[in-house]
């Protein structure tokens, strides 16, 4: 499908800020040209990843996965792990150090919400925002995957949060 004036009306506008005039001449370097590269790719990914409608299935592995957590129960935490994710860890014992020390919000979350699930290059990711027991707000991608009539996690993404200004 092709993409409509519309849809690039952003990236055209962009190489325009881009543009840089020097002595009335537009400058035509390989950092533009890389730039402009940058530009329409991502552009490209974004448009790439398209929202889909909420899964019972996913919301519910990932919430189980996290009850696991507070409860302590990495052995069954494990469980929701694929086997990618298992076989990189080995035991629960060792997921559970990782979960502690990496993603101490998933541990022990305040609160969690399901943000979005889209699907991006063939990957399904379920967005969630985990708020910590200190109050402090995170951004985590889910990637999933389907065996047989279950969900299990396939690797987790702490995003980075835009910065604010007071």
């Amino acid at each position: 499908m092709g993409a409509s004036r519309n849809n690039l009306e952003p990236v055209a506008r962009f190489i325009r800020i881009l543009s840089i005039r020097m002595g009335g001449k537009t400058m035509r370097s390989g950092v533009f040209a890389i730039a402009l590269a940058v530009v329409i790719g991502w552009w490209g990914v974004l448009k790439a990843q398209e929202a889909m409608a909420p899964e019972p299935g996913i919301e519910a592995t990932i919430g189980a996965q996290i009850e696991a957590f507070l409860q302590d129960d990495f052995a069954k935490a494990f469980t929701f792990a694929s086997p990618n994710i298992q076989g990189m860890f080995g035991t629960h014992q060792n997921f559970g150090q990782m979960v502690r020390s990496s993603y101490p919000m998933v541990w022990r979350p305040a609160d969690v919400q399901y943000i979005e699930l889209r699907e991006f290059r063939g990957a399904l990711w379920q967005r969630v925002m985990i708020r910590d027991m200190a109050g402090g707000v995170h951004m985590l991608d889910y990637q999933m995957i389907k065996m047989g009539d279950a969900w299990r996690i396939n690797g987790v993404q702490l995003l980075r949060m835009p910065a604010t200004g007071a």
